[in-house]
Parts: C-alpha cells; sequence; structure tokens
C-alpha cells in the first residue's frame, strides 16, 4: 500500500526580520487527515510560520508543500486556491459589516455574476448547524464578544471550502463545554479528511485534541511527539518549550484585608435598543482581595470592566477608596490608582503602529515617569519600558520596535507590565493571560500574586477557568447581565463552574 503524502510539508523554512531571526531550519509533516499541534513559547516563531503557509510573508528559504505538490504563495489568496484556511489570534473582521457580509467577504464572485445572498445564507446557516457555530448573520460584528467574532472566522472558513485550517489559539475564550464541543467539530472533520493544524498554549488541550505535536523553540523545531503512541504529559511538553515545569495559580494564604477598595451598587448598562445588557449588579473589592468572574462572552462582563473605567454609560453608584467616580473621566480613574486590562489588546490596549515606549505612556501619559508637569516626558518613558521589558521577559530587540512586531504574548506581556506599574490600588483585568505561554503566564501570576500581597484589589475576568479558580478569593457567575450564583475556590471544579455559566446547574 503506497503511503499518501503529507498535507503540509514545511522543510528547511527560515525567516529573518531585522535584528532577530524568527525562523531557523523549520522543519514539520502534518499527516493528511489528523490534527498536529504546534507549541512553543511567545516570540516562538509559530505565528511567523503559519504565516508563511498562509502566504502573508515570505520564506527567506525553504519549501512548502501541500499534497505531494511544492507551491509557493505570494499571497493569502494562493493558500486559499491551495485549500488552506487560517483563523488568527487576532480576527480579521470589519466591523462596520454583518456577520453575513464579513463571512462572503473575499469570496465574491470573479467574473460580472452578482453574489446570491440568499443561498449564502443558506449555506452559511447549513454549515453553522453542522458545527455548532450559530451565530446571528444580521448583526453587525461592532456589537458582538471576542467569542462570537471567533466563531464567525471558523466559518468563515468552511464556508470557503478549506481542506487544510490553521486554527490559532482557538479555545482562548471558550468554556470547558463549548471547548468540548469545538473538539468534536474537529474530530468530524478529520473523520471527513480535513486536516487542521493548530496552535495553543493550553497543553492538556493539546494533548486531548493532536495526534502529533510539534515543539518549537527560539524559532526552530526541537522534537514531535505522538501522543497515542507516546508517554507524554503536559509537565513533559512544558520542558520542552521553556525548560520549567508547569506552573499552577495557586493562591498563598490569605491576604484580604478590611479596606473597601470598590464598592458597586446596582450597576446597569443598556444596549442600544433599551435593553439592559449588565442588570443592577452589586458587589465589593476589598485590599488584598481578587474577586474573579465567570461567565460565557457576551453576558455581561466587558460592559462590567468598560463602565468602571467610565468607557461605558451606566447607572448606579461606583465607589473607589471612599469616592464616588459614577460620573468621573476615564482618566481621573486611571489618576486615582485603577489599572486596566481589557480583553482585546490590539483594539482597545495599543497602538499598534507606534514604538513600544509611546505604548507604555498610553493611558498614563498625565502620570510619573510619563509626564513632568504639563509636559511628557519620552526620557522617562523609555526608561521604564526598558524596565518592563526585562521584568515581564517582553522578547523584543529594541524598545523602538513598533507593537505590531512583537508575538501577541508579548504585547501581552507589555500591557501587564504598564497596567501594574505605579502602585495601581486596583486592578481590573479580563483575560489577563490570554495569548502567553506557559512561562509568562506563571510570571503573571506571581507578579500579581505579590501586588495582591501587598494590597492590591483585582477584579479578574477569565475565559481559563482553571486561573479564574486558582487566582481567585471568590467568584461570581453571571449570566443574562445578573449575578445568579457564588463559587467557592476551594471546592468549585471547572466543569461546574462551566455549568453554571451556562445556568444548567449551581456552582459548589
Amino acid at each position: 500500500m503506497v503511503e499518501s503524502a503529507p498535507a503540509v510539508e514545511l522543510k528547511g523554512i527560515w525567516k529573518r526580520f531585522p535584528g532577530v531571526i524568527a525562523n531557523s531550519d523549520i522543519n514539520i509533516n502534518v499527516a493528511s487527515g489528523t490534527v498536529h499541534a504546534i507549541v512553543g513559547e511567545n516570540g516562538a516563531g509559530k505565528s511567523t510560520l503559519m504565516k508563511i503557509l498562509y502566504g502573508m510573508q515570505k520564506a527567506d528559504e525553504g519549501t512548502i508543500t501541500i499534497n505531494g505538490t511544492e507551491l509557493v504563495f505570494n499571497s493569502p489568496a494562493d493558500a486559499i486556491e491551495a485549500g488552506i484556511g487560517m483563523v488568527h489570534q487576532h480576527f480579521m473582521l470589519a466591523d462596520n459589516f454583518t456577520v453575513l457580509e464579513n463571512i462572503v467577504l473575499g469570496s465574491e464572485p470573479k467574473s460580472g455574476a452578482r453574489l446570491d445572498f440568499e443561498k449564502a445564507r443558506k449555506q452559511i446557516s447549513d454549515i453553522a448547524a453542522e458545527n455548532g457555530l450559530l451565530v446571528n448573520p444580521d448583526v453587525l460584528v461592532s456589537e458582538l464578544g471576542v467569542g462570537d467574532r471567533q466563531r464567525i472566522e471558523i466559518l468563515k472558513v468552511l464556508y470557503r471550502g478549506a481542506k487544510i485550517l490553521i486554527l490559532d489559539e482557538p479555545t482562548a475564550v471558550l468554556v470547558p463545554h463549548e471547548v468540548d464541543e469545538l473538539f468534536n467539530t474537529l474530530r468530524d472533520l478529520k473523520r471527513e479528511g480535513l486536516t487542521v493544524i493548530f496552535i495553543s498554549h493550553k497543553l492538556d488541550e493539546v494533548l486531548s485534541i493532536a495526534d502529533e505535536i510539534t515543539v518549537i523553540r527560539q524559532g526552530t523545531t526541537v522534537g514531535s511527539v505522538n501522543p497515542h503512541t507516546e508517554s507524554v504529559s503536559a509537565r513533559d511538553l512544558a520542558e520542552m518549550m521553556v525548560g520549567n515545569e508547569l506552573p499552577t495559580p495557586l493562591a498563598v494564604g490569605d491576604t484580604i484585608r478590611d479596606e473597601v477598595i470598590l464598592e458597586v451598587k446596582d450597576l446597569t448598562v443598556l444596549a442600544a435598543g433599551g435593553k439592559a445588557i449588565v442588570d443592577g449588579v452589586s458587589f465589593e473589592i476589598r485590599a488584598g482581595e481578587i474577586l474573579g468572574i465567570a461567565g460565557v462572552e457576551g453576558n455581561g462582563q466587558a460592559e462590567i470592566l468598560d463602565a468602571l473605567m467610565g468607557i461605558e454609560s451606566s447607572t448606579g453608584v461606583v465607589t473607589f477608596k471612599n469616592e464616588d467616580v459614577s460620573h468621573k473621566s476615564t482618566r481621573h480613574r486611571r489618576e486615582l490608582g485603577i489599572g486596566f486590562i481589557p480583553e482585546d489588546r490590539q483594539r482597545q490596549a495599543l497602538m499598534l503602529e507606534a514604538p513600544l515606549w509611546e505604548n507604555r505612556m498610553l493611558g498614563h501619559q498625565t502620570m510619573a515617569p510619563n509626564s513632568k508637569g504639563f509636559l511628557l516626558n519620552p526620557r522617562g518613558a523609555k526608561a521604564d519600558t526598558k524596565r518592563i521589558v526585562e521584568e515581564y521577559d517582553v522578547r523584543t530587540p529594541s524598545i523602538d520596535v513598533l507593537a505590531s512586531a512583537l508575538s501577541g504574548g508579548n504585547q501581552q506581556k507589555l500591557i501587564v507590565g504598564r497596567e501594574m506599574s505605579g502602585d495601581p490600588k486596583l486592578l481590573i483585568a479580563a483575560h489577563p493571560t490570554r495569548g502567553v505561554d506557559v512561562g509568562a503566564q506563571a510570571a503573571i501570576w506571581d507578579h500579581i500574586r505579590n501586588a495582591r500581597q501587598a494590597g492590591l484589589a483585582v477584579l479578574l475576568v477569565s475565559a481559563d477557568l482553571d486561573e479564574l479558580i486558582g487566582l481567585s478569593d471568590t467568584i461570581k457567575v453571571l449570566l443574562r447581565g445578573k449575578f445568579v450564583a457564588d463559587a467557592d475556590p476551594a471546592t468549585v471544579t471547572p466543569q461546574e463552574l462551566g455549568t453554571a455559566m451556562t445556568g444548567a446547574g449551581k456552582a459548589a
């Protein structure tokens, strides 16, 4: 029996940028009809490699072979023509278009024929139903949360008829039952002969879904393992990636003090049509306390955080350090000592085409070391950026590099470092370790723990339920804009928490 050619063969791939070698002699074979995982630290070269495979960048050296045929991709259109689809970690969607328009965008007839929207709508509806990716085709993407945006990206790839799917961090915003549904979908796609390249930092998930796992370290492949035939654990993979054992986010001791840092009463946020997205929630956080909010994407978490920062209009009373800030500006709240890590780093937390040291000033431009009196202080900002780069292990050749040049995980480390600077009294954090590798995740957990012991209050939203359980002192479950249950992190399991988040059960 003649063995079929690999679906993807990357051979001798090199990619150099000024001051850095992103890929160095990469060699990967992806068997047809399998799920092949690629893991590695932030900045290890995974995203660059996938951009080369998808035609977004060209390799300096090496070859790409698809189903036995060596090909050269000059653009994503060439990769799509070869049957490759990619769901990016940072979504490629037009906010002012509907879901339907985003999915068909780029798939219009090449001749003068008009696109049959009703036919496209039915095809999308069928694909969505078959794969459990249900979304409203007529809603604007700007109105959707991160989870729905990801579903649209997956639908877009399937709509284009891709036979090789590249999924970059596809489970980052999913709760356990949604991860199970996605994995069932991937297994169905695999049975139909499709091939999936799966990039993730969640090593337990990688082990549960992958047929083959390739580890990349410092831009080159260091080994591959077959979890079906070899005894390999998350700890083993972590050691291959970073040389350290897999960390756990266990809280150390009781650090909660009597001082109430944040008190929220009857917070309500209304949608454009008058419906309550956040419906009269109340809570308080004390110094040294981490309050976690668990909820399926789109149930009001993002709106709560934005309202607390003064970004979103709201009613109710928000008191910070005994001052009513309900009607105060975002700048005023920041200057009082609130750090903010938003859920979408590229849209809300960075100026992508500005250097790292200018991004250090973003949102903090009126405070030291970024200003002196009424004037900006670039020298102070640059010096502090160097500190953040070193302290948070931001992988960059220079603080003058544009933020867009960093990997997603390194962008996240820069943001966390910035928001933890200046001795904040409250940290409002959405998914603080989203997209970072296990080593960086452990470092961020340590920074939060240390600041908590010094009295920092934290409001934590995370789709990583292990993180939420491991770091929080108390967890509140949010469903359709209301708190519906409290969970004790000492006893609740991720499965119980995920069930409560859907309204199907109570948290323990």
